[in-house]
């Protein structure tokens, strides 16, 4: 199961663990972090590739780690509906289209 917060995905046996941590890993080598206007949290970081994935913080490292949240729940979303992923360096977690049981 992927868990965020009080929201459980079924994880299709399929999926490897470290798929999703080379995936998330490839995301942070391409991210890209600025300081933008806003006193309360002024780093923000985004990777092109990901439509709407970005996070802000008040240090790089929260803005980073608000990042990793965000991608995982941007992840767990795409899983979830079954819409593919883009690549990102060569790697990717592809979605099967076949039901699985939930036990």
């Amino acid at each position: 199961m992927i868990s965020k917060s009080h929201i459980s995905y079924p994880l299709n046996p399929e999926y490897d663990i470290d798929m999703f941590t080379e995936y998330i890993q490839a995301a942070l080598e391409k991210a890209q972090y600025k300081v933008i206007d806003n006193d309360d949290e002024p780093y923000f970081v985004d990777v092109p590739e990901l439509d709407g994935v970005w996070a802000t913080g008040c240090t790089v490292e929260e803005a980073r780690r608000n990042f990793i949240e965000a991608l995982e729940d941007w992840i767990a979303a795409h899983l979830l509906w079954n819409l593919a992923l883009p690549p990102i360096s060569g790697q990717t977690i592809s979605v099967s289209k076949e039901p699985i049981p939930v036990i």
